[in-house]
């Protein structure tokens, strides 16, 4: 179901320092823009309210998962909240087969091909590569030629609408989305004319 949803739409929405009272605004607009996939990094206030709240406010094709996982505790945490997604910053084997072991999608950070496929091994269901800035297209490109057919590559870390070409271009099919999309602070309306621009980039690029 994750692939899916990145089918529809390859951005994934991290809502780092999101508060409880504002998770249903922006979540609203989010999914309105058209995005399937939220996140809410577990280092930002109260994220469990926050998870728990999007997930009972957004329909149930719109995956709401964790950011920052970095426990199995979390892992069991995040669950409870109704998360279905795991996003680590790294790729903890213990944190990976917890989420596993909970039936939740998975989506560990990797910066070498040995995390790659460490994580693939594991269950990974796509892969994050972080920090985007530092590996650049070049990079995904020399990946995707050696790594399983159909792995899904997620950049994270100073994408904009404007340079997601190279990465496409290089065969990235998602995005994970931080301050570029989501300051704390915003106004969901602000939020909205954000999550409109990288989605009207992501169309027209495909």
């Amino acid at each position: 179901m994750l692939k899916q949803a990145l089918a529809q739409n390859g951005l994934i929405a991290i809502l780092r320092g999101l508060h409880p009272q504002e998770a249903a605004a922006v979540g609203e607009v989010l999914y309105a823009a058209g995005f399937r996939v939220i996140e809410v990094p577990l280092n930002s206030p109260s994220p469990y309210e926050s998870i728990r709240i999007l997930r009972k406010t957004l329909p149930a094709d719109c995956l709401i998962g964790a950011g920052t996982v970095l426990t199995p505790e979390q892992v069991e945490l995040v669950k409870e909240a109704g998360g279905q997604v795991i996003v680590m910053p790294h790729s903890d084997a213990k944190v990976l087969r917890a989420a596993k072991a909970a039936g939740l999608f998975l989506s560990p950070g990797v910066a070498t091909p040995t995390e790659a496929f460490a994580a693939l091994a594991e269950g990974a269901d796509i892969l994050k590569l972080f920090p985007a800035e530092q590996m650049g297209p070049a990079v995904v490109k020399a990946w995707l030629a050696v790594l399983p057919s159909g792995t899904v590559l997620a950049p994270v870390g100073g994408i904009t609408p404007d340079n997601m070409q190279v990465f496409i271009d290089a065969g990235v099919k998602g995005f994970g989305l931080g301050s570029g999309l989501f300051k704390p602070g915003m106004t969901p309306e602000q939020v909205a004319v954000n999550a409109k621009a990288y989605v009207a980039a992501w169309k027209a690029l495909r």
